[in-house]
This record gives C-alpha cells, sequence and structure tokens, in this order.
C-alpha cells in the first residue's frame, strides 16, 4: 500500500497519529524559534525590557511575510492533496514548481520594499524613538533571510503533503538545533544583543532551506521537481492562490489587528503595553503550535478523501482532530491562568512589565478552548476547498470584530478594552464556524 492509497483506506486515528506527530514536534520547534529567542533577548541586561517590545513592533511586520509564506504554502499543499487523491500527479508537480518560483519572486520583492522605506514602515507599526533601535536591528536582519524562510516554510509543506511528514518535521527540528546554542553565542558571548537573535535565526532557517532542496533534488520524493515547472503557468498560480487566499488573508488581517493592538497598547499601557502582548503571545503560541501541527496532520487526510468523495472519512478526521486541540488548549488555559507569575518570569522579571503581563493574561487568553474549535472548524472548511467562506470567517474575526472593539471599547475600559478583543473574537467566530460545519455535515447524508 503506498502513502497516498493509506489516506483513503487506514484507520483515521493512526493516519493522524502519524501525520499529526511529526507536524506538531515541528510546530513546537518552530515556537522554539520565538520563544527562546525572546526568553533571550527579554533577559539582555539593563535593555531586556525595551528589547522585547522592540520585537512587539516588528510582528505585525513579519506577519505580513508570514501571510505570503502561509498563503503559498498552504495554497500548493492543499492543491497537490486533491491532485494526488484524484490521481493526477503530474499537475501536482506542476503545482510544486510554480509555488517555490513564487516564494523566491514575492519574497525578493518584500525584502527590496522593506528596505527602501525602512524607518518609515517601523514607525508606522508602533516604533518610537525608545524602541526604534531595537525593532530595527531585530527585523533588519529577518527580513535580509525572508526570501530563504518563504522558499523553506513552502518546500516543507510540499515534503508534508507529498506522504513524509517525517522529513519536512526534521527540517524544523534541525534548525532549532542550530538555533539555540547560536542565540546564546551571539547574544551573550559575541554581545551582539537582539540583533544576534536574529542572525541565529536566519542561519537556522538557511540551513533548512539546504535539507529541502536536497531532498528534492536526490529525488527522496514521491513528487518529482522538474526545471520545468518553475516556469510561471499563470492557471496553477490560480489554484495555488485561490485556496492560499484564506490563509494569505488571514495572517494580513493578523497584521492588520496586530497594527492596531501595538497603537492601542502604546496608548492606553505605554511602549512596555507592547512587550506584554509579546510576552503573552510567546507563551501562548507554544499551544497554538501544538493546533497547528495536529491541522497540518488533518489536512492531507481530509484533502485526499474529500477529493476522493470519501465524505464520512473526511468528517471523523475533522472531530477527532477537533477533540485533541480542545484537549490542548484547555491545558494551556489551566497553566497560564494558575501560573502567570511562572510563564512570565521567563521572558523578563521587570516590576511593570511583569504587572502589565499578568494583567492581559487573564482578560487575553480566557478562551483558549473555544478558539481551537474556531481554528480547527476553520481549517477543515479551508481543507475541502471551500475558500470563500474559510476567507469570510478570517475577515469576520480580525477586520469585523477585533479591529471595532480595539478602536471603540479602549476609549471607555482603557486596557482591559485592548485585552478583551481577543476572547469576545473568539466566542463570536467560533459560533460561525459550528453553524457552518452543521450545514457542511449534513450535506454529506444526501451526498
Amino acid at each position: 500500500m503506498d502513502r497516498h492509497s493509506e489516506l483513503g483506506t487506514a484507520p483515521i486515528g493512526k493516519l493522524l497519529f502519524r501525520y499529526s506527530v511529526p507536524a506538531i514536534i515541528s510546530m513546537i520547534v518552530n515556537a522554539l524559534y520565538n520563544f527562546v529567542d525572546r526568553i533571550f533577548i527579554g533577559n539582555i541586561e539593563g535593555i531586556g525590557a525595551l528589547a522585547i517590545t522592540g520585537v512587539g513592533i516588528s510582528i505585525p511586520i513579519l506577519l505580513i511575510l508570514v501571510a505570503f509564506a502561509v498563503g503559498i504554502a498552504i495554497g500548493a499543499a492543499t492543491n497537490i492533496s486533491l491532485k494526488l487523491g484524484q490521481g493526477k500527479r503530474d499537475e501536482a508537480e506542476a503545482i510544486m514548481g510554480n509555488a517555490a518560483m513564487l516564494s523566491v519572486a514575492i519574497g525578493v520583492i518584500l525584502t527590496i520594499i522593506y528596505f527602501c522605506a525602512r524607518d518609515s514602515i517601523l514607525g508606522f507599526f508602533g516604533a518610537t524613538s525608545a524602541s526604534l533601535q531595537y525593532a530595527g536591528e531585530y527585523t533588519d536582519m529577518l527580513m535580509v533571510g525572508a526570501t530563504h524562510w518563504m522558499l523553506m516554510f513552502t518546500l516543507s509543506a510540499i515534503i508534508r503533503a507529498d506522504g513524509n511528514p517525517r522529513k519536512s518535521a526534521m527540517v524544523l527540528i534541525v534548525g532549532c538545533l542550530i538555533n539555540v546554542p547560536l542565540d546564546w553565542i551571539f547574544i551573550f558571548e559575541l554581545d551582539m544583543g537582539i540583533r544576534g537573535a536574529a542572525l541565529a535565526t536566519v542561519i537556522a532557517e538557511f540551513v533548512g532551506v539546504v535539507i529541502c532542496i536536497l531532498h528534492f533534488a536526490q529525488r527522496r520524493s514521491n513528487l518529482v521537481f522538474r526545471m520545468a515547472a518553475l516556469k510561471p503557468k499563470w492557471e496553477l498560480i490560480k489554484v495555488i492562490c485561490a485556496i492560499g487566499v484564506t490563509p494569505f488573508t488571514t495572517n494580513l488581517s493578523m497584521s492588520a489587528a496586530a497594527l492596531v493592538y501595538n497603537h492601542s497598547l502604546k496608548e492606553y499601557g505605554g511602549d512596555l503595553a507592547i512587550g506584554a502582548l509579546t510576552t503573552i503571545s510567546s507563551i501562548l503560541m507554544v499551544f497554538v503550535m501544538i493546533i497547528f501541527g495536529l491541522m497540518q496532520g488533518m489536512q492531507p487526510i481530509v484533502g485526499y478523501n474529500y477529493g476522493a468523495k470519501n465524505f464520512d472519512r473526511a468528517k471523523r478526521a475533522f472531530l477527532m482532530t477537533v477533540s485533541g486541540a480542545v484537549a490542548v488548549m484547555s491545558v494551556g488555559l489551566v497553566i497560564m491562568q494558575l501560573f502567570p507569575e511562572f510563564c512570565v518570569s521567563l521572558f523578563n522579571k521587570d516590576p511593570e512589565l511583569m504587572a502589565l503581563t499578568v494583567d492581559g493574561i487573564h482578560r487575553y487568553a480566557v478562551t483558549m478552548p473555544i478558539a481551537a474549535i474556531m481554528m480547527v472548524g476553520s481549517n477543515y472548511i479551508m481543507a475541502i476547498g471551500r475558500a470563500k467562506l474559510s476567507l469570510s470567517l478570517s475577515l469576520l474575526r480580525q477586520i469585523g470584530i477585533q479591529i471595532p472593539i480595539l478602536l471603540i471599547l479602549p476609549q471607555f475600559l482603557g486596557l482591559s478594552g485592548v485585552w478583551i478583543a481577543n476572547p469576545v473574537s473568539d466566542i463570536v467566530v467560533a459560533t460561525v464556524v459550528v453553524v457552518a460545519l452543521t450545514f457542511e455535515f449534513r450535506g454529506y447524508k444526501k451526498a
């Protein structure tokens, strides 16, 4: 039984375990890139609190980069899974080549735009005279490696969609094993500060893209990487974008929300409030990345079976995934609500930053299990090719709910109004997702 026919016949639980565990490991490792960086950055003597604020200012900028990378990667991987489920291997290989080409082209364009308008961009996203230096040092270095990071992200997703989740996980694991010691060397031993943290990440990501390229060059994959496939074909770019537009818009709207968050936090809590949200996001990301791993494991199972019209198997994969996701986020909720001081102390022990962060955790992260339902449900809708609906859900959360709350409530509630924007949007969108899935599953009974 080959890897792809197995997706349509093997027990769902076994498949989900096989595909999710490597993806979860890779996602946790991916979280450690930022988690470890920010721990080291926050503990730089004398400047840690402002340095982590500088990282927070860079987040909406980097989310724009992530938006393009995730859009291309998921658009390509989802289409490749669907084509393999339909037995159209040649089309899957053509999509892979165009996705790689698109990643490099967009990476180069975004890097040029950033360096042409660096100070204006950083100022627009919330940098002040106190934090501009740290935001610039960190973001500059990461943008130097933007192109090869985008290519790594895309190729890693394709490796997983091609039935090799272990190799996909290995790309990030090797990178993390390189990143952590380099963080220590560059930041503390060579006294490079926040720039050293970013340089360590760039080097680790470069190693990752080399591993991906060697994987295809040595023909260790089922899909064959053909140079002719790099020639841009508009019809292939369109099918990548048709699915990729949803995760792209999701991350782009997250960037817009992060921008509004930064300005609201700066206005109602000062520069360090941006550092507080950066810290909260870093802790929360450990649990969110596990959910991302579960969803990445679910995606090829759902994509293949939906493409093969095995709707019941697709539905069961979703139900098992969402159950695991709710369990993980429930554990995260307990840890963050009962032990916030310990979690925050890993990053910085500045009393003002500590107080702002602990207060934010109790409000911002209170709906984690509900967020799990929203995330997995939206991902399922995207995996079955319902791009318009998935896009609408993405826009509803960030643009329709979160940003209006951030613009209105803080005028009456101050900083508390900023923190509660996240849980309110989680509750509303999760409700809409559940309703949408109910109608989707009812349609399977009629098929």
